[in-house]
């Protein structure tokens, strides 16, 4: 049976193309360390409405979506309660949360999602920053008051039968596996296709982007390539999310959007690594937030800030605030702890500690482009730990799926239109990163600003780093590092800056080969570099000025 979206539509619709809905209410607190942002839980009556009540089974084969609904109904009709799915194998199709109902899945329940596709109608949502038909997602809700998902069961989104994927992501005998499941293979044999529809959505340009005059009927022909996020939450209050394992999401796995007060916390999500965007949680738009004691082991990022794309982001103006993020372990991810890159509407009083990220690709990754716009800012990280991180420990990059400008052969950047500043341009500032240690990385600390806005106002304290690379500041102002500590192997410059202004080390310590310079200074706009006790041992005290570098703008003192 199929279950259709019975949502607040016109809310819902307004509030992902920017109409006049208000946007939620600024927060008047100035927060810190000693006073930390708070979400409110949810509270919920004692009633319980057991699904089996209602005509569920399970045995892997009933399809359980009417069952499961009309308990979920049912609780919120009386008044709320808790929604009971007992242990057992539950298959069913997209279920809709109501407010006042905590559905409870107790250990070793499982919630299948079926691979039926067509169980899952199009809908009007949003990926990736805009809004955007797609499949309902498994998990969904819209305009909810108390609502909840608890226990120790599992949520299985069944991603597997949703996702084309690459022969070079598989084994052999995964790959075997795969194309005897069905559905069809590139001419090149290099990719997998669950079906046509998802070969045809994956040539279509902005496949599932609103068109002005279209229907959801007018997507059916790519229908099987708009795969659903697993659980969407949008403009909801007091949401908590607590000790549920969810897994094997077609696409992102957890997606809070336009909530306020939402608590996510002793949550297990698991992707394969493979699955492309299958980001474990991201929140956008979100108001008083509490992520504490939870687990990611995804296929992209792992914890992730967002806040709309693009133009769409900015009409819609409610940025990411009032965050507290901590107590987390994030294996593999494209990043641990993301904002990004769809923040258009910006990102404020966020606060992430006592956080440990093993094997990411990226650390800590704070990302952006021309275009986004957005100001993220008031960002506080302390007490990381990482070990194993593919790529850079922590990074900046305003070109994020941008190419950076050119390089020429004396290594200095080509010339370019430096655009002017609008409310395009987007902003990293006021950052506050302290306590990091990073036990194996290809490059210690990245920061890529843009000509016409820099990254502005990082400081960084009490860093130990053991990476190939140490440091590299292009496009910064008013940097400030502090007791870092490095060790890196790679033949090159333990620190290279590229037009960038008022940069300062105090407490610099360098184990790396001796060969190389300390510092390596390119680009005319560079100024204002100073480090005071240095401690680099014999000959890596060379300050090296490539063409166009102001050299004596450089001050190293041990």
């Amino acid at each position: 049976m199929k279950t259709y979206l019975s949502l607040p539509v016109a809310l819902l619709t307004a509030a992902l193309l920017g109409s006049s809905r208000p946007a939620l209410a600024q927060a008047a607190e100035t927060y810190s360390w000693a006073h930390l942002p708070t979400a409110q839980l949810p509270t919920f009556k004692a009633d319980t409405f057991d699904i089996k009540r209602y005509g569920a089974k399970p045995d892997g084969i009933t399809l359980n979506t009417q069952s499961i609904n009309e308990a979920i109904a049912d609780c919120s009709r009386k008044g709320g309660g808790v929604v009971l799915v007992p242990q057992g194998l539950w298959l069913t199709g997209p279920v809709e949360l109501k407010s006042n109902v905590n559905l409870h899945l107790v250990r070793a329940a499982v919630l299948q999602f079926t691979t039926d596709f067509d169980q899952y109608p199009l809908v009007l949502g949003s990926f990736e920053g805009k809004p955007s038909y797609r499949n309902q997602s498994p998990l969904s809700g819209t305009g909810l008051t108390n609502v909840a998902i608890t226990g120790r069961g599992i949520v299985d989104g069944n991603g597997d039968a949703w996702r084309m994927v690459g022969r070079d992501r598989l084994t052999d005998n995964e790959w075997k596996k795969k194309v005897a499941s069905g559905g069809l293979v590139s001419e090149d044999g290099k990719k997998w296709y669950p079906s046509e529809k998802t070969r045809l959505g994956s040539v279509t340009p902005n496949p599932g982007d609103v068109v002005p005059g279209k229907t959801a009927q007018d997507y059916a022909p790519i229908k099987d390539f708009l795969r659903p996020n697993l659980l969407v939450l949008t403009s909801c209050k007091k949401v908590l999310l607590d000790g549920v394992t969810f897994q094997n999401s077609a696409a992102w796995c957890l997606h809070p959007l336009m909530c306020e007060d939402l608590t996510v916390r002793n949550v297990l999500a698991r992707n394969p690594d493979y699955a492309q965007n299958g980001d474990g949680l991201d929140v956008e738009s979100c108001r008083n937030v509490l992520v504490e004691g939870c687990t990611f082991d995804v296929g992209d990022d792992g914890i992730c800030i967002k806040s709309g794309k693009d133009a769409e982001g900015r009409k819609r103006g409610m940025p990411t605030e009032n965050a507290v993020i901590r107590r987390n372990v994030v294996y593999r991810a494209h990043g641990g702890f993301v904002i990004g890159s769809e923040m258009s509407g910006g990102a404020r009083n966020l606060f992430v500690e006592d956080c440990t990220f093993m094997g990411t690709d990226i650390g800590l990754r704070f990302k952006t482009a021309r275009g986004r716009g957005g100001v993220v800012e008031n960002i506080f990280v302390r007490n990381i730990a990482m070990k194993d991180i593919v790529h850079d420990a922590i990074l900046f990059d305003m070109y994020y799926f941008t190419k950076a400008p050119a390089k020429l052969a004396d290594g200095q950047a080509a010339p370019e239109t430096i655009p002017a500043v609008t409310e395009a341009t987007p902003r990293f500032r006021n950052f506050t990163i302290s306590n990091i240690v990073c036990n194996g990385a290809e490059r210690g600390l990245f920061l890529r600003g843009l000509p016409e806005m820099s990254v502005q106002q990082i400081s960084f304290d009490n860093l130990v780093l053991k990476t190939n690379k140490g440091v590299e500041l292009i496009e910064a102002q008013d940097i400030r590092i502090s007791n870092l500590r490095l060790e890196t192997q790679a033949a090159a410059p333990v620190v290279y800056v590229e037009n960038s202004r008022n940069i300062s080390f105090d407490g610099l310590r360098v184990t790396a080969p001796a060969a190389q310079p300390l510092f390596s200074v390119s680009g005319s706009r560079t100024e204002k570099i100073t480090a005071a006790r240095t401690e680099a041992g014999k000959g890596r005290m060379a300050v090296e000025a490539k063409a166009g570098a102001n050299a004596k703008a450089v001050k190293v003192k041990s």
